[in-house]
């Protein structure tokens, strides 16, 4: 979290972590909401059983949007890594957050028509293009590989059958 200098030459906090407090208090509500009308019943042998995860990571992020909106206005911002080699004064990329946003999109639109495989092997592809990769092929290649291996480890290892769109039977 950065502080930018007043007028009188004192820090004042950036206000706009506070969109990001939202975001945690939104997320962690709605995993909360999710978790508490999940439906029973799904495994009675099961300890843990599917709600806990959801209750859990949603408690944490709103914990953790309260402990952030009260280092806001203290000031309060965190140390570089020693190894990190980027300017915390740098302006955002944008067009950089606007393509993987659009790729993650893209990957919601076309999982179920196109399938896991070929959705997610382009949406590696473009995540490692859009944030300097210039290897096409290898990057289209790397995504086949894990798309491949994701899917078959839900499916094989877990139980958990992932849409296979367009190689519906050959997969």
């Amino acid at each position: 979290m950065s502080t930018e200098l007043d007028t009188a030459g004192k820090s004042r906090p950036d206000y706009a972590q506070y969109v990001v407090c939202a975001v945690m208090v939104a997320v962690g509500a709605y995993l909360l909401y999710d978790a508490l009308t999940m439906p029973g019943g799904y495994a009675e042998v099961d300890p843990v059983g599917p709600r806990f995860f959801p209750i859990v990571i949603g408690a944490g992020l709103l914990v953790m949007a309260v402990v952030l909106a009260i280092a806001i206005p203290r000031g309060l911002k965190g140390e570089a890594d020693a190894g990190e080699d980027i300017d915390p004064d740098m302006p955002s990329d944008w067009r950089t957050v606007g393509l993987l946003v659009g790729l993650f999109v893209m990957l919601i639109v076309l999982v179920n028509p196109l399938g896991w495989a070929i959705t997610s092997a382009l949406f590696f592809a473009g995540c490692a293009t859009v944030l300097g990769s210039r290897h096409y092929v290898r990057n289209i290649a790397i995504g086949a590989v894990l798309a491949l291996a994701s899917f078959y480890a839900f499916y094989s290892g877990l139980g958990i059958p992932l849409p296979a769109g367009i190689l519906d039977g050959i997969l």
